[in-house]
């Protein structure tokens, strides 16, 4: 992979923190960005006592909407550590650094063994059992569509992934083609 567009990698960040088209007015941040503010919070250190402010419910969400991405990022069979990184440093910047670099690693670790175990289709309907609001469902296809586009356009395995996930959950054919068409006007920002 070639490395990607400073400026296209800037776009996606600003398209994955913001929340999609279909978001109540007064909400101004992505469900991800959202719910790493208490994936954050979550205790390195089990023995870990003291109040964190961490909420399981919203850990599992931010963890099955980077899952959702990350399947998307390794469609294709391979994800290099330039791939690692710029997937990484996304995630990272889309929720304003909130989430310790320790955690998004140790959860890609996670979702690398995940995947090499289960494979796409059935880590796609992992995702979909742990989302179950259709507007987070909604929101997860359109981030994970904007991570589709950061290798410069969507592939057909990438596309086929986002299907996986739009069956998963249950969502009318003309889903997936919403997501990506919404992602691809936020781009052209």
């Amino acid at each position: 992979m070639t490395a990607p567009d400073k400026g296209l990698l800037d776009r996606v960040v600003r398209g994955i923190a913001r929340p999609g088209g279909g978001a109540p007015t007064k909400v101004t941040s992505s469900i991800l960005a959202q719910a790493a503010t208490s994936y954050g919070a979550r205790p390195i250190v089990d023995e870990c006592t003291i109040p964190t402010g961490f909420d399981p419910a919203a850990a599992a969400l931010f963890e099955a909407t980077v899952e959702a991405a990350f399947l998307v990022a390794n469609s294709d069979g391979v994800f290099d550590d330039d791939e690692r990184a710029a997937f990484q440093s996304v995630v990272a910047e889309a929720c304003n650094n909130l989430v310790q670099e320790e955690q998004l690693g140790a959860l890609l670790a996670d979702l690398c063994e995940q995947l090499a175990e289960d494979g796409i289709e059935k880590r796609a309907k992992m995702v979909a059992r742990t989302i179950t609001r259709r507007d987070h469902q909604l929101e997860v296809l359109r981030i994970a569509a904007l991570m589709a586009h950061i290798s410069g356009g969507v592939s057909a395995h990438e596309r086929e992934v986002l299907e996986h996930l739009g069956r998963g959950f249950d969502l009318d054919v003309g889903a997936v083609d919403s997501a990506l068409s919404e992602a691809a006007a936020v781009l052209e920002v």
